[in-house]
């Protein structure tokens, strides 16, 4: 990856090295993340599968964890942890990745990305029209619930221990949270 006049473009993700790392461009800047930890992973692929579960079994879209590329803008390309793309917006999908703002968009906090995923991620998936999103705090632990109104995201739920996440983007399903930080 080489960046153009001291900037790179949201495109470069998708010709990062495949080193294990995340490769992420926000605002031209380059941001290179080492791969999760397993209990990162634990946790997004117990989301991962009942909201899977739920999306394919009632025909609603498609649901990919990362590495999967989403460009936002010219100058913003992540690879967000989950995403969700409704029926109505598949069109977003290309062969190499998302090309557009995700319905959903769940980010499990590191150490590492913490500040990032809360920060100027947060503006960005915003900015970008990004209609939920959600940050899974397994140090908390919690899941925190956003959804964008007028002035940005606006918390509609945090989820912590005993709790069963139930939320209006997929009516019906609940996931016992618990499952997540055990």
């Amino acid at each position: 990856m080489v960046a153009q006049g001291g900037r790179f473009k949201a495109e470069d993700i998708w010709d990062a090295p495949e080193d294990g790392n995340v490769y992420e461009v926000i605002d031209g800047e380059l941001y290179v993340t080492a791969a999760p930890a397993w209990r990162h992973q634990r946790a997004l692929n117990r989301l991962n599968l009942p909201i899977g579960t739920y999306v394919y079994s009632h025909g609603l879209g498609e649901v990919v964890t990362a590495p999967t590329g989403v460009v936002l803008g010219i100058g913003t390309g992540v690879q967000p942890d989950l995403l969700y793309i409704s029926r109505e917006r598949l069109h977003l999908i290309s062969e190499r990745g998302v090309e557009g703002a995700p319905d959903l968009v769940v980010e499990v906090l590191s150490p590492s990305t913490k500040a990032r995923d809360r920060g100027i991620k947060m503006c960005r998936y915003a900015a970008s029209g990004v209609p939920h999103y959600w940050l899974v705090d397994l140090d908390a632990p919690a899941l925190e619930a956003y959804r964008l109104g007028e002035q940005g995201y606006e918390l509609v739920g945090w989820h912590g221990r005993g709790g069963v996440l139930r939320l209006e983007l997929f009516p019906g399903l609940e996931i016992p949270l618990d499952d997540l930080w055990s």
